[in-house]
């Protein structure tokens, strides 16, 4: 069974944590939610959740992807933790997936690993930092080998569903996506 790191930091995306986390839940994959800090982490729109752990607890574990939800300001913290940034280069030496939505790209751009690959985001969120080697995309979801990113809010379904793809292939998330009767 895949194992996902979801970490969340203060000002997280509601709508995309908590369906990114659901949905892949819903697959049987197992899903470790970390906060940066101790405690209840407050979302964007107000919206507290329960980590299952600490992101300090959590860097003891081995993952197969690392999923960031987006949201401002939960993307400009996890940008300034350099825990995160040093995960996601682990990650990615290793061969395993990072995913990203909405803001949070900035944070897999700063870290280094969109360089020479496809990538999406919010609207501006990767266009306004001038990314020279980066093919910026307005499709929902964008592969490009390990790394996915997506849009938004709007298409953090989409994303999920794409997650599950890559994880546990295409007969469960058909069968994930027919039980969310879409």
């Amino acid at each position: 069974m895949a194992n996902v790191l979801v970490p969340l930091a203060p000002g997280y995306e509601e709508l995309e944590a908590v369906t990114i986390i659901d949905l892949l839940r819903r697959a049987g994959i197992q899903v470790v939610t970390a906060g940066l800090d101790d405690g209840p982490v407050r979302g964007s729109r107000g919206t507290v959740l329960i980590p299952d752990t600490t992101l300090h607890n959590a860097l003891q574990q081995d993952f197969d992807m690392v999923a960031l939800p987006g949201g401002q300001p939960g993307s400009n913290n996890l940008n300034s933790d350099p825990r995160i940034h040093t995960l996601l280069r682990h990650m990615a030496d290793k061969g395993k997936y990072t995913a990203a939505i909405c803001a949070a790209p900035l944070v897999l751009a700063h870290a280094g690993l969109l360089h020479g690959k496809r990538a999406t985001s919010f609207p501006s969120v990767l266009s306004k930092m001038n990314l020279q080697d980066v093919e910026l995309k307005t499709d929902a979801v964008v592969q490009d080998g390990k790394v996915i990113t997506s849009r938004g809010p709007g298409t953090a379904m989409d994303f999920a569903l794409t997650l599950i793809e890559v994880l546990a292939g295409k007969a469960k998330r058909g069968e994930v996506e027919a039980g969310l009767v879409r």
